[in-house]
């Protein structure tokens, strides 16, 4: 799972788009150097960690009247790009063409439902975004602080849009389930708890001061940092608690499923798609995570007997109980995560040519999001910022946090996962906005998925423990395939999906809790993980039939990652030519 960084902007339109009109002679690069412009002019704090310092005193417009420009502009890039003929361009500019055309086309989609005003889940929203915000900025000189502090002062606007859209969600019944709702005032009210300085809005100035001040003009931009947490910044968090306690919470839906609010099943429809990229109905996708779940529990089973258990269940339950398989302390989960993690960093050359040059680091998840949220997360970082990526994992409810699940967690979320994947993407000779912009669901996860597969041949799951680890994670994912679609689109409820992960997985109960209200919250986006999953080992399993001894899993990797995010039928091209051009190799 992938931590994204800040955006004023709803999760459904995080991917904006230029008003530019067509010139007379239009072509593909001029209107992707329009499109990224624009991208950058109104994804200001973005543009910031991306070195670009023209919008450093700006955050973005989450309203619902910015929110239909920027779908009428995209149309507008959409009528431009149809106008330029697929024949006329290069294969990689088809490919830079399919992307963008893709994005825009979710983009002008999205808008079209009135569940663009849910503007928060139970993992992220824009109150959450906002307190993270300076872990994605750099902060290196006096204009870096300022640019900050001009920022938190501009939260009341911010704040002040998104509780009135909100408000405007709830008179539509456009809200989140009640039943996914619990503890999330404590995201809210955590992240201004205590004093000021104790907050992760002053995280920034508990570093060095920057060259070019003095210590009393450092002591001086503290104060006035303070001041700003107090005044300006806390009273708005108190004002969000306040709209959710009094009036959000008490109108939250008493039903689960997307398909009972307001054009609720077109909606989550158009959500498979969008983040599966595949045109898959719900009930086909349905179909694939049974016949997974099926398949996955015959393997577990296998392991189970092989390590002397007398059935699935029984291993499942000893690794439920045991207490010597759980950390007793936050630093002895996250010592155990580092472990591992440095431990594939030391073969990763074996299985990849092209490695990234960004390092990365291991965190705690903030406290006043850990009890809600996911086992772990990857946020990316910035080679040109000098922003290192982060593993983030969960050191709450320590007696729900297996360390035997550890190696496929920390492969998924650090590498050969997201930061492998991610970090080589930022280093892509590619347009910018395919580098710090595109995200397909389908690919990012789906590649996260696939890398805890790959643990296998990387010898990361030496003990039945945490082979059934590795399958209990794969097994999770087929089951979203089940639970999201059921939910959503079949009707299910919220006990009949925590019932079927806990039947199939051995996932801890709080961790069964956290993404089932996860997958109620933010309908479609947990169906990528699994079918980008199968849609990469299928093309693995091709080339390696293909090539036979010329097959070389270095090179397919770097072939995989080379494009960077891309819709799954694209990378199914990109890799049909990449066997060909393979097999054309001495």
């Amino acid at each position: 799972m992938i931590k994204r960084t800040f955006s004023a902007l709803p999760l459904a339109v995080a991917l904006l788009i230029s008003t530019a009109h067509a010139a007379p002679a239009d072509d593909l690069q001029t209107i992707i150097a329009d499109h990224w412009k624009w991208w950058l002019s109104i994804n200001p704090v973005q543009a910031t960690a991306l070195g670009v310092h023209d919008f450093d005193d700006k955050l973005g417009d989450l309203s619902l009247a910015e929110q239909d420009r920027e779908a009428k502009a995209a149309q507008a890039f959409l009528d431009r790009l149809s106008a330029i003929p697929d024949q006329a361009l290069s294969v990689a500019d088809r490919t830079n063409k399919g992307v963008l055309v893709r994005m825009l086309s979710d983009q002008v989609e999205g808008n079209r439902y009135g569940e663009r005003m849910i503007l928060f889940t139970t993992y992220y929203g824009w109150h959450q975004g906002f307190a993270g915000m300076a872990d994605n900025l750099p902060f290196r000189t006096r204009a870096d602080y300022e640019s900050y502090l001009k920022r938190l002062a501009l939260y009341p606007k911010l704040n002040g849009d998104a509780i009135t859209i909100s408000r405007q969600a709830v008179a539509k019944g456009y809200v989140q389930p009640c039943d996914a709702l619990a503890g999330f005032e404590d995201t809210i009210t955590g992240a201004v708890q205590g004093k000021p300085e104790d907050t992760r809005f002053f995280g920034p100035f508990r570093r060095q001061r920057p060259v070019d001040m003095n210590d009393a003009e450092w002591l001086a931009m503290h104060a006035r940092a303070v001041a700003i947490i107090r005044d300006v910044v806390a009273p708005e968090y108190a004002k969000f608690a306040h709209f959710y306690l009094t009036e959000y919470k008490p109108k939250c839906r008493k039903t689960v499923g997307a398909s009972a609010m307001p054009q609720g099943t077109a909606w989550y429809a158009f959500q498979a798609r969008s983040h599966t990229t595949t045109n898959l109905s719900p009930d086909q996708i349905h179909e694939i995570g049974l016949s997974e779940v099926a398949r996955i529990r015959t393997e577990m089973a296998k392991v189970a007997t092989e390590a002397g258990y007398p059935s699935r269940e029984a291993f499942i339950a000893k690794l439920r109980t045991d207490p010597t398989y759980y950390a007793k302390t936050p630093e002895e989960l996250l010592a155990a995560a580092s472990r591992i993690a440095k431990q594939i960093d030391g073969k990763m050359p074996q299985y990849f040519a092209r490695l990234p040059r960004l390092p990365y680091g291991v965190r705690e998840i903030p406290k006043e999001t850990a009890e809600t949220t996911t086992t772990a997360y990857y946020n990316s970082g910035s080679p040109e910022s000098g922003i290192a990526g982060n593993y983030y994992v969960n050191t709450s409810k320590l007696s729900q946090r297996p360390l035997w699940e550890l190696p496929a967690l920390t492969a998924h979320e650090a590498v050969p996962g997201h930061h492998n994947q991610i970090a080589l993407q930022q280093e892509l000779e590619l347009p910018a906005f395919r580098k710090s912009a595109a995200g397909f669901t389908a690919y990012v996860e789906g590649w996260g998925l696939y890398s805890e597969h790959l643990g296998i041949e990387m010898g990361l799951y030496d003990t039945p423990e945490k082979n059934m680890g590795r399958l209990s994670y794969e097994m999770w994912r087929a089951c979203r395939l089940v639970v999201d679609t059921g939910m959503h689109a079949k009707g299910w409820t919220k006990a009949q999906a925590i019932a079927f992960m806990r039947d199939n997985s051995a996932l801890s109960d709080a961790n069964i809790e956290a993404e089932v209200n996860r997958y109620i919250s933010w309908p479609g986006q947990a169906l990528g993980y699994k079918l980008g999953e199968l849609k990469i080992r299928e093309l693995r399993a091709r080339a390696e039939a293909a090539l036979g001894s010329k097959f070389d899993l270095r090179r397919f990797h770097d072939a995989v990652l080379g494009q960077g995010p891309v819709p799954l039928d694209v990378l199914e091209r990109q890799m049909d030519d990449w066997i060909l051009s393979e097999t054309a190799r001495p």
